[in-house]
């Protein structure tokens, strides 16, 4: 048990002593939650065609939004997201562009629709669901609109020049057709319980609370190598703790059975 205890405390320590030593450069990074707040549909994108739109006008259909920050060039976190949202939705009886709209933006004011048409085509290749190419937006901005909209959605993030990326945290929010945000989850992994009740309350302008607030950062800081690694590490080291846990009970387990086992044929041949 001692050993066991050890284990599951383990990771609470580490990550504790992971968020000390995070540089000032990334104190901004993470999520500021703005539940019942609205976003400002006034700003103005470019599709994945190129042409111009203002938030409010990918909202004129009175449906519920999940809006997706990335950056179309991420190396790891943001298509991990995207796939997240398809994962989830594919289960949906929901149909994206007739009950609901994704609206996924890039915070990198330097890519353009180009990118964004890149990244659209890849999620519908196997995203064969109707009203998809309709429902789901890939959109670029500048970065006036950007800031604003990043601003008012609570998600905080910082471009590592020296790396010409970003650093990010992983998270979706939900927003009501008047666009209030309704609903924050976190992670790379949404189940489709979570989406059609977020969904769901977003429709009818519900305000949710927090479910799991598990942030997952694209980038951790090491204070050994004074270099940011990414969040792959920390996914792996998370794994490997929990797989380390679930074979260290279940070898706990056979042990106590095997005592178990022994203590009563010793009983059983003292009487006889």
């Amino acid at each position: 048990m001692v050993l066991l205890t050890g284990l599951i405390l383990l990771p609470i320590t580490v990550f504790g002593q992971l968020n000390n030593q995070k540089p000032k450069k990334v104190q901004n990074v993470g999520i500021d939650e703005h539940l019942g707040d609205s976003i400002p549909l006034g700003l103005t994108f470019a599709t994945s065609t190129g042409d111009s739109v203002t938030l409010g006008s990918l909202m004129e259909d009175d449906k519920p939004v999940i809006l997706n920050p990335v950056y179309y060039n991420c190396p790891m976190l943001c298509s991990m997201v995207i796939n997240a949202i398809y994962q989830g939705v594919q289960k949906v009886k929901w149909n994206p562009g007739e009950e609901f709209n994704i609206i996924t933006f890039s915070i990198n004011p330097e890519e353009d629709y180009k990118v964004a048409a890149v990244a659209k085509d890849s999620i519908l290749q196997k995203f064969d669901r109707k009203g998809a190419a309709e429902g789901w937006h890939f959109l670029t901005g500048k970065k006036p609109a950007i800031k604003q909209l990043t601003e008012a959605a609570g998600f905080g993030y910082e471009k590592l020049e020296d790396k010409g990326q970003f650093a990010h945290s992983a998270a979706i929010m939900f927003l009501s057709p008047q666009g209030v945000i309704t609903r924050y989850l976190y992670g790379i992994s949404y189940t489709d319980l979570d989406i059609r009740n977020a969904l769901y309350d977003a429709a009818d302008g519900n305000i949710g609370s927090t479910i799991d607030k598990v942030i997952l950062y694209c980038y951790v800081y090491n204070a050994d190598s004074n270099s940011y690694v990414p969040v792959a590490w920390r996914i792996m080291q998370i794994g490997g703790l929990i797989t380390f846990i679930i074979l260290g009970g279940f070898l706990a387990f056979l042990w106590l059975g095997n005592k178990f086992t022994n203590k009563k044929k010793k009983q059983i041949n003292g009487s006889a």
